[in-house]
């Protein structure tokens, strides 16, 4: 199984909200890091393709969802 990078912008109003989410859960095979940028921050997931996709999947709906 070959591992992926996927990026999720979050704006500043959500950021520190998924970065509290992410530290307070076992991400297991993800790894996530997060890169200031100037209207947000890019959060990168890297790991099992599946299961990276599947979160960046999760992440882009509960950003629609505000």
């Amino acid at each position: 199984m070959s591992d992926v990078t996927y990026v999720a912008f979050v704006p500043k109003a959500r950021r520190a909200r998924l970065r509290q989410v992410l530290e307070g859960e076992d991400t297991g095979p993800v790894q996530w890091s997060e890169k200031k940028v100037l209207f947000g921050s890019e959060f990168y997931f890297s790991g099992p393709a599946g299961l990276v996709r599947r979160t960046h999947a999760y992440i882009t709906e509960w950003l629609a969802r505000g």
